[in-house]
């Protein structure tokens, strides 16, 4: 056998690594007024007009944040804009 035959292990490894699927099951679902939320702060609006601009009290608007927040385990607001971003709101 010759050594062209044989696969670098390394560019083996390194596919393997590239290649690690993305499950649902490791990113929980936001509801549809969370994304809505969310949509609104990344835009850069204020828990008040994000609010207004849904209807709601800002209290809600600040418990669907924290929610947000707890299940995908962030705590910026910077965060949530480029999850916001990644999921194309």
């Amino acid at each position: 056998m010759s050594s062209d035959d044989q696969a670098d292990p390394s560019e083996e490894i390194m596919s393997l690594t590239l290649v690690a699927p993305q499950t649902e099951a490791t990113t929980p679902t936001l509801a549809p007024r969370e994304q809505e939320a969310l949509r609104h702060i990344a835009a850069g609006c204020t828990y008040l007009q994000t609010a207004r601009q849904m209807g709601l009290s800002k209290h809600t608007v600040d418990a669907y944040l924290r929610r947000i927040r707890a299940k995908l385990n962030i705590s910026t607001t910077a965060e949530m804009t480029r999850l916001a971003i990644s999921m194309g709101l």
